[in-house]
């Protein structure tokens, strides 16, 4: 048969196949979700989330161990503190367990790049995002307690900090404080595409953050939408971000490959716990191979325009890339 093209051609061998990628993945682009808790000699399992913890800051060494062994180099923080009230006070105590946890990640690991989650969620007794007016999350008046919170992150130690709430205007305050207090160099990665969705159930099972009374649409992106996308990320990179966030991952990478098209700042996106949680109970019924679903799933995701992957499955996919199971 007379053929032109034969696509195979570059499919024959591991060395072809790997000099023709269209995607590479690095373990440099990964980065790490931890959970840190008040108290001591905690590493608690959370049981929705299989094979992930909860550590007190005496313990956290055992992750940061395994990780910079795996060659993982990041971490995205979130604190769980003993007391919640109505303003979250405990998100910006410059003893809070966040603040506690970057300086002592920053004292024995420095090669750690730490990432600080700045949200109320984790911090208010009733569990939502922000400050309330009534049961309504007033916009403004959470501006300034988030402010302060990305502050006292960076003045403990934090390398950027990592918006989560969706407040409109987050950013802009966030990078006004910043400058204004001479940390003008501290990146801001903003979690400008967050869509409310149910993928985070493990998540606030995690962190104890679930919502007491109705839910976060109100301030979460509509899951309908997909221009909406591109007017959270435009408006956010005029405030001052320096990396925009999709999440969740999988489900929205039709999302996340429109927003790579539309803007010229790096891309994160986060496998969320809902992810996770799906692949590890499908893997321990037997249905799936757990290691290639992963990589397959966090291949996709960089192939739809990620350069940075934020999942609970760091360590792992660092390994797969050194055995050459995805690179």
């Amino acid at each position: 048969m007379e053929l032109v093209e034969r696509p195979r051609r570059l499919r024959k061998n591991p060395v072809i196949r790997g000099m023709v990628r269209e995607t590479r993945v690095s373990a440099d682009s990964l980065v790490f979700p931890m959970f840190v808790v008040e108290g001591e000699n905690i590493k608690e399992e959370i049981p929705s989330m299989p094979g992930q913890y909860r550590y007190s800051i005496d313990r956290i060494s055992e992750e940061l161990d395994a990780l910079k062994k795996a060659g993982v180099k990041s971490v995205l923080l979130f604190g769980i503190p003993k007391h919640k009230d109505d303003c979250g006070s405990e998100a910006w105590n410059p003893e809070g367990i966040v603040q506690k946890a970057v300086r002592y990640i920053k004292k024995n690991y420095p090669d750690i790049y730490i990432i600080t989650d700045v949200c109320m969620c984790e911090y208010t007794s009733h569990g939502h995002c922000g400050i309330l007016d009534g049961e309504y999350v007033h916009n403004d008046k959470t501006l300034e307690v988030l402010a302060k919170t990305a502050l006292s992150h960076v003045q403990a130690g934090a390398d950027m900090v990592a918006p989560s709430d969706m407040m409109d205007g987050r950013i802009k305050a966030i990078r006004e404080i910043l400058d204004e207090n001479n940390f003008e160099d501290v990146p801001i990665m903003s979690y400008a595409v967050k869509y409310a969705s149910s993928y985070y159930g493990p998540f606030r099972d995690a962190a104890d953050s679930a919502p007491a009374f109705g839910d976060r649409k109100s301030y979460q992106m509509d899951f309908h939408n997909r221009k909406e996308a591109l007017k959270e990320v435009r408006l956010d990179i005029a405030e001052g971000a320096d990396i925009i966030m999709v999440k969740p991952g999988i489900a929205y990478l039709d999302v996340l490959r429109e927003v790579a098209d539309f803007c010229d700042k790096p891309i994160a996106v986060y496998s969320v716990s809902g992810e996770y949680s799906m692949i590890k109970a499908a893997a321990a019924a037997g249905y799936i191979d757990e290691a290639g679903i992963v990589c397959e799933s966090s291949v996709a995701m960089y192939r739809a325009g990620a350069d940075i992957l934020i999942t609970y499955y760091a360590k792992e996919l660092a390994g797969y890339i050194k055995e050459g199971r995805i690179g």
